[in-house]
């Protein structure tokens, strides 16, 4: 006899509200306001922009706070994220395969070029960073672990675009504003096609102020043994980190292409390539 699991037709759950348990959606609702930067200082008025009655909001925080998900403010008048709930995000992001394999590769990397060096994922239309390693200078990436930034907007993006096909491209920006980040942000859906296909062409994702003015990116794309783009990597910092003697910026797309096929070929990817040596796009 087969025993069914509580859980059973558990795909449902994922699709649809049906077995959604209200407080806990309203916790999650909690936290994602208070990350948003309300400190929760006056309960009333964040009752009131939730849609919850005082007792339940102060019921929530007392259960967050017990649980470390939240934590006092220094001056104790209101609350911030705790310690608790950057634990569960720094093991969710580490569990990634692309992140086990890639951590120490991009450590090298920043050692070797003395930039910050990032992993990003796709999620939506924004990529979200999944790590990141800094070098031991003074100016250095501000992009914290688990920023989102838009994809098309900035190099980790970028190059994991420019290797899906265009028809999911085409479909996932259909009818989307695309905001600018600076004069050289895409903002339609053919002149990101256009850079696309330059950044799939190059085999590298390059940004000279293209997402901050002043600062410099360049990214690889990253693949799984069945050749499908899961991620990307990248260097960041300074323009003038980047400028200077041509022999520098080979320097760079070498580094970033080596590390973004070294962690390819440890997560099973055999690249082939075409008769100019390049890696031929998927």
């Amino acid at each position: 006899m087969t025993m069914k699991s509580d859980l059973e037709g558990e795909q449902g759950i994922t699709s649809g509200p049906a077995y959604a348990v209200p407080p806990v959606a309203r916790a999650f609702k909690l936290l994602r306001h208070i990350a948003g930067g309300d400190t929760v200082a006056n309960m009333s008025d964040t009752a009131r922009m939730l849609g919850l009655s005082r007792t339940t909001l102060i019921r929530l925080m007392a259960t967050l706070e017990a649980e470390q998900m939240i934590e006092r403010t220094a001056d104790g008048r209101g609350f911030k994220l705790g310690l608790g709930l950057a634990a569960l995000a720094g093991q969710a992001l580490f569990s990634s395969d692309i992140v086990q394999v890639g951590d120490a590769i991009i450590q090298r990397l920043t050692d070797t070029l003395s930039l910050s060096s990032h992993i990003g994922v796709l999620s939506g239309r924004d990529v979200l960073y999944v790590a990141r390693r800094t070098p031991n200078v003074h100016l250095v990436s501000n992009v914290g672990l688990g920023s989102r930034l838009p994809a098309h907007a900035t190099t980790l993006g970028r190059a994991i675009l420019a290797h899906l096909p265009r028809e999911t491209v085409t479909t996932l920006f259909h009818g989307v504003r695309l905001t600018a980040a600076t004069a050289k942000t895409p903002t339609t859906l053919a002149a990101l096609a256009r850079q696309l296909d330059a950044d799939r062409d190059a085999g590298i994702a390059w940004s000279d102020s293209n997402f901050e003015v002043g600062i410099s990116s360049a990214a690889a794309a990253v693949f799984d043994r069945s050749g499908n783009v899961i991620g990307a990597i990248n260097v960041t910092g300074p323009t003038a980190s980047f400028a200077g003697h041509a022999r520098r910026r080979h320097e760079i797309i070498q580094a970033v292409g080596d590390a973004a096929t070294q962690i390819s070929q440890r997560l099973g990817y055999a690249p082939t390539r075409n008769n100019d040596g390049r890696r031929r796009s998927l």
